[in-house]
């Protein structure tokens, strides 16, 4: 809920990262509270808003989850152009995740907007008992570039609106630090949708 006198800014978000991480189910746990066992694959990308208030600011959240599978790769532009924060998602039960996952930071800090946000996201937290990824690991890789990680599951909810939250303090943050009328959304949506698409 916007807090009354809160400055609101719109803001886009874009989830990145390889199939089956996990990327839906975050955004479905934020958006909706819900977790499903069996989610289908993103086809494309699918569209959510959300709005969270922080002391500093409220932000309205325009969500896009895009799909993981390498033939929609690029595609990927398309949504994280002009986005105000990007979150890299990977499983921490699969190392391959983990090495896209550091791609898509690379492709980000090339190509996207170089005021992003960016989060680096340990997704599956719940399967520590098959990790083949080591959070320090991801945590140098984070420092390294700029960015902040955090381990998640959308599962259990373990750090998910935390992680969002995070997000929208750092630009709320940015916010208050630029001149006014500044927009942190990019290009402007004529979708003014809650749900789109398939999940």
């Amino acid at each position: 809920m916007a807090r009354p006198g809160n400055k609101i800014i719109p803001a886009k978000l874009v989830l990145l990262g390889d199939m089956g991480t996990g990327k839906t189910s975050l955004v479905l746990r934020f958006v909706r509270g819900q977790f499903f066992d069996k989610q289908e694959p993103t086809i494309g990308a699918a569209f959510f808003t959300q709005i969270l208030s922080v002391p500093e600011a409220t932000v309205k959240f325009d969500i896009w989850d895009t799909a993981g599978q390498e033939r929609y790769h690029s595609l990927a532009p398309m949504y994280y152009r002009g986005a105000a924060a990007a979150v890299v998602v990977y499983d921490i039960s699969s190392m391959d995740t983990f090495v896209q996952a550091k791609k898509w930071v690379q492709e980000l800090k090339k190509q996207g907007n170089p005021n992003l946000v960016m989060a680096l996201v340990a997704n599956k937290s719940d399967l520590e008992s098959i990790r083949e990824v080591g959070n320090e690991e991801a945590e140098q890789f984070s420092e390294e570039n700029g960015i902040f990680f955090k381990a998640t599951s959308a599962k259990t909810s373990v750090n998910v609106n935390d992680l969002f939250y995070d997000i929208a303090k750092r630009l709320a943050k940015g916010s208050l630090s630029k001149p006014s009328g500044t927009n942190l959304h990019g290009e402007a949506q004529s979708q003014r949708i809650s749900f789109c698409c398939s999940t």
